[in-house]
């Protein structure tokens, strides 16, 4: 399968502070390849998880088997289940051993929206990526992409050159803990964030 976006990130982009790769990645294009086809959306929302002083991060009260991927190398895949239902999608970040990562909470759709509609049912354009469960359905992520490599397929990370105008800084969302804390982020008026 020839690579739609040939500019993958690498590893140094992922190393950086927490909060500023959630920064960077805004604009950033998420591929996944599938026997199905390939689905493709631009990062339009994040979400900061810090190893100190954040007990909403799963990496705060040390190491285990469920969040080990955290704890993996920068620019690999953290992905675990909700509720029993929901996957989340994140990115490892901070050095090996650290537990950081970036969650990835809205898309906005660029390629394969047919596929997207088929995984994700008939919901509006605006919909179809909003939300880290809705992202990861439309994108057919799950556990099995629990720490890969995200500089390759069949699901990577690449940059098309686009360039964030405004980027909003808020508190984080659909969490109990730690809520105070700014560290979530946004494209300014993009329809596709999961919530103003």
């Amino acid at each position: 399968m020839k690579r739609m976006y040939k500019n993958s990130l690498q590893r140094d982009f992922f190393t950086h502070p927490t909060p500023t790769v959630a920064r960077m990645l805004l604009g950033k294009i998420l591929i996944r390849e599938s026997e199905q086809g390939i689905t493709a959306g631009r990062i339009v929302e994040t979400e900061a998880y810090l190893f100190k002083n954040d007990p909403a991060c799963h990496a705060a009260r040390g190491e285990t088997a469920r969040n080990a991927a955290m704890f993996g190398p920068a620019g690999t895949a953290y992905v675990y289940l909700i509720y029993g239902i929901h996957y989340c999608f994140n990115v490892v970040t901070a050095r090996k051993g650290e537990g950081e990562a970036v969650l990835i909470r809205a898309l906005e759709p660029l390629v394969g929206l047919d596929l997207m509609r088929q995984r994700r049912g008939q919901v509006p354009l605006r919909k179809l990526a909003s939300g880290p469960g809705n992202l990861c359905r439309a994108m057919a992520i799950n556990v099995a992409h629990n720490g890969h490599d995200l500089r390759r397929p069949p699901l990577y990370l690449a940059d098309d050159g686009y360039e964030a105008k405004e980027i909003i800084t808020t508190t984080r969302i659909g969490i109990s803990q730690a809520t105070d804390l700014p560290l979530r982020y946004y494209l300014a008026d993009n329809p596709y964030v999961s919530r103003k």
